[in-house]
């Protein structure tokens, strides 16, 4: 992700503004209306911005490899984010960042969610919340993947805790910390 360490996740027309006017490359758009993404994502483009779409979080979207098949050959996306791992498999086969998510909230998430990225073996791991930072390591060598960690980072110095345990990127929606990278 071309050493971008901050990835915005962008979820209205305000923050998409203000995301268009850094120096950012990959923004992240989420919690919009299917209806709006072919604008947005033509408005990103234009602007030389490299999208990625939470496929789960876009309302009128079916978060399955039939709506992945949609943003990649309809609107060019570049990447998508998702927990479903057909929509990974997709991804995968059609040559575009495919980055798993999920959510540890206790052992057996933990577990259940490294066996799947083992079967999985994507590229890119979204890890949520970063409380969890301290499974980094362990989550790295179990999957062998670059690993990117989001949910409730609220300051700068809970995104450097990110990057110290290995993350290569927070993705977040503060726009103040959209200013450290």
């Amino acid at each position: 992700m071309d050493k971008q360490r901050i990835i915005p996740a962008i979820s209205n027309h305000k923050k998409l503004k203000e995301f268009l006017e850094t120096d950012l490359t990959y923004g992240i758009l989420m919690n919009f209306q299917l209806a709006q993404l072919e604008e947005l994502v033509k408005l990103m483009k234009k602007n030389n911005k490299k999208v990625l779409i939470h496929s789960e979080l876009i309302k009128g979207l079916t978060s399955d490899e039939f709506g992945a098949i949609y943003l990649i050959q309809v609107l060019n996306v570049d990447g998508i984010i998702s927990s479903k791992p057909k929509v990974i498999e997709v991804c995968k086969k059609r040559g575009i960042l495919g980055i798993y998510r999920f959510f540890l909230k206790d052992t057996i998430s933990l577990e259940q969610s490294l066996d799947i990225g083992k079967r999985l073996r994507p590229d890119f791991v979204e890890v949520l919340p970063a409380a969890c930072y301290d499974l980094i390591p362990e989550i790295k060598t179990e999957l062998n993947a670059q690993i990117l960690m989001g949910g409730l980072i609220r300051d700068e110095a809970q995104a450097l805790k990110c990057f110290e345990v290995g993350a290569i990127a927070i993705t977040t929606s503060n726009p103040e910390l959209w200013k450290l990278n």
